[in-house]
């Protein structure tokens, strides 16, 4: 950064030979524009370094240093607000995730606990009407019932598919297990779940698990044409760990354009786990299959 690194010494040999709120402000100023620039935090720290030592070559001025302090506090001004700015819309985020799962909860009870209570009363004044039927009328209340059964089937799968109970009431590892078996009965897919977590995780990253591996699942029954997946979970050192592979055709993970609709479900991992603090990386090639790579620090 050449550039920068000249304008920097400049602005700030500014403020050591003159002060003022003017110099202050052009200090704020260059750090808002290195930022927009794209330079990081380290960039900034390096000017300042640099241009210190070659301030100091020649001078030892206790009152130099503290003053090209202030100049650099200054400059840092505008990535300290964007940090802070960063972290409250990314504690928005996290709550917003938390109410919706939340309300997911609610609603996959009420279809699971509600509709099965009315639709168990529907069939006893069915079976009651049905007495006083001839023979041929009954068998039309039993075509009735039968519809009324596979309505009851179809609730309780979407319960599930919102919000399986299994999740809450014995964790993220039977729940795995539990998606794993259904998704192979359904597309001929064997898979495996192979993991065993010291403890109970938070209902936040246990529901965020779910949603990421449910997707990641989705996503090999749409594209991968594989015929064999694997769930892997651990933890270590503080983090919890997942992979995700399949034995698919695979891609090349460089063409991902996360703006466009054909990629809103990876999208969608990254960011869920983003509010968490943790990353999702992809490896894969052609006809290599895929696998996904999950860390989370537990203290998240």
């Amino acid at each position: 950064m050449p550039g920068l690194q000249s304008e920097y010494e400049r602005a700030l040999g500014g403020y050591l030979r003159q002060g003022g709120e003017t110099a202050l402000r052009q200090a704020y100023e260059f750090g808002r524009r290195a930022l927009a620039a794209g330079h990081g935090v380290l960039d900034m720290v390096a000017l300042h370094q640099g241009t210190l030592e070659a301030k100091l070559h020649d001078v030892s001025d206790p009152d130099l240093v503290r003053r090209a302090g202030e100049f650099f506090v200054e400059a840092m001004s505008p990535f300290e607000m964007t940090h802070r700015t960063f972290g409250e819309a990314n504690a928005t985020l996290r709550r917003l995730n938390e109410a919706l799962e939340a309300e997911t909860r609610r609603i996959a009870r009420a279809l699971h606990d509600e509709s099965g209570q009315l639709l168990a009363a529907v069939h006893i004044q069915l079976q009651d009407v049905a007495r006083d039927l001839p023979p041929l009328k009954r068998v039309r209340i039993r075509d009735v019932e039968t519809l009324l059964e596979q309505i009851e089937q179809q609730l309780r799968h979407f319960s599930h598919e919102l919000r399986p109970t299994i999740l809450d009431d014995y964790g993220l590892v039977p729940a795995l297990q539990s998606l794993a078996e259904k998704f192979s009965k359904r597309f001929g897919m064997p898979t495996t779940v192979d993991g065993k977590l010291g403890q109970r995780l938070t209902q936040t990253l246990e529901a965020a698990m779910y949603r990421v591996a449910q997707e990641a699942l989705n996503n090999i029954a749409r594209h991968a044409k594989a015929s064999r997946v694997s769930i892997k979970l651990w933890e270590m050192s503080g983090e919890f760990h997942c992979c995700i592979r399949d034995d698919g055709v695979g891609f090349d993970p460089a063409s991902i354009r996360y703006g466009n609709g054909n990629a809103l479900g990876l999208q969608g991992m990254r960011e869920r786990l983003h509010v968490l603090g943790g990353t999702l990386q992809i490896e894969s090639a052609p006809q290599k299959g895929t696998e996904i790579q999950i860390l989370v620090p537990l203290e998240a």
